[in-house]
């Protein structure tokens, strides 16, 4: 079962996110407003970030909910999307909030020189070109003891679509240590409903 933004790409679709951009909080998993599905997400958050204030890039931020969550506990957040629309809607959901929203390409960042201690990407980096080289970028943007943050998944059953775990803790190998994969299709609160495909977060240290 896939959510309509993964239905889109997979089916090979030019996507118009600008013309997504309006609706695309319907998605429980992506505007997180059912309260159980929020808070089911500020959990794993909790856990997947460092429990002490730190800067946080959030690639391909859609809409803002994550940056939102990272900024409520804390963090201060640096979002990344390519659409206009999204950055729009992503500024409005950050307004007040110690976060800046940014218009640029995933893969490359328009950060300059700033470094950070998260990068954190939601079902970006499995539609991208060459992730290899996206990760290779994003390790020069962290600094000593950062960590990836990256939540990934395989959608579909006919023609399958995705990064299997295996294979993205087999790019991180060279460029981080310990990696940890945490198995999320189990819980059907993250995305609002119960999932039969498989989606996962990995976790690792540079």
């Amino acid at each position: 079962m896939t959510n309509e933004r993964e239905r889109t790409v997979a089916a090979g679709a030019e996507v118009d996110w600008d013309a997504q951009a309006a609706a695309f909080d319907d998605e429980p998993d992506h505007g997180l407003r059912a309260p159980e599905v929020r808070a089911a997400w500020a959990a794993r958050l909790r856990d997947w970030l460092p429990r002490r204030p730190a800067d946080v890039l959030d690639l391909g931020c859609g809409t803002g909910s994550l940056s939102l969550l990272a900024a409520e506990q804390g963090h201060r957040v640096t979002g990344v999307d390519g659409s206009p629309a999204m950055v729009e809607r992503a500024r409005a959901k950050l307004a007040g909030r110690d976060a800046v929203v940014l218009h640029g390409e995933a893969a490359a960042p328009p950060v300059g020189e700033q470094r950070f201690d998260v990068v954190l990407v939601r079902h970006v980096l499995w539609a991208l070109p060459d992730a290899a080289r996206a990760l290779r970028h994003w390790r020069t943007l962290l600094r000593p003891g950062g960590r990836f943050v990256l939540v990934e998944g395989v959608w579909g059953t006919v023609s399958p679509v995705g990064i299997p775990a295996a294979r993205l803790t087999a790019l991180l190998e060279p460029l981080a240590g310990p990696v940890r994969v945490e198995r999320l299709s189990g819980d059907p609160v993250l995305w609002g409903k119960a999932v039969d495909d498989e989606r996962y977060a990995v976790v690792a240290t540079v």
